[in-house]
């Protein structure tokens, strides 16, 4: 049975909130994991593990951080991601929403884009597929 969208946001918000030991009023779906909830690369790992148990999928690495695209020197200049990057980014995270980071694609700008929604709208493609 397909999950609503707030039944995966319920899921999601609270395996924020115990892995980052935020506040539920703190995880909106404009929040970003980084910037605004303080998430550092190790918390990825536990918010993903959270992701997987609470929703009973399997999220392979490369799908959430494409970091293979961003230290390519085919989809990266002098730090910034070139259009073929951006391209290859779009068609492995149709999920995530881009248009942010487009108008200043630095490589380092990149940790700060995922936001709360853009996990929802992952996991409810995976679960929904």
């Amino acid at each position: 049975m397909a999950l609503t969208d707030d039944e995966i946001f319920a899921k999601v918000q609270s395996a924020l909130e115990d892995a980052l030991g935020v506040d539920d009023d703190e995880v909106t779906m404009e929040a970003t994991l980084v910037g605004d909830l303080g998430a550092e690369s190790i918390d990825f790992l536990d918010i993903v593990f959270k992701l997987e148990k609470a929703f009973d999928i399997q999220i392979p690495r490369e799908e959430l951080s494409p970091e293979d695209i961003l230290t390519n020197s085919q989809y990266v200049q002098d730090g910034v991601v070139t259009a073929d990057g951006l391209a290859e980014l779009k068609k492995r995270m149709p999920w995530a929403d881009l248009s942010e980071f487009e108008a200043d694609p630095k490589v380092q700008n990149f940790g700060n884009l995922l936001t709360v929604g853009d996990l929802c709208r992952y996991v409810g493609a995976k679960v929904n597929d």
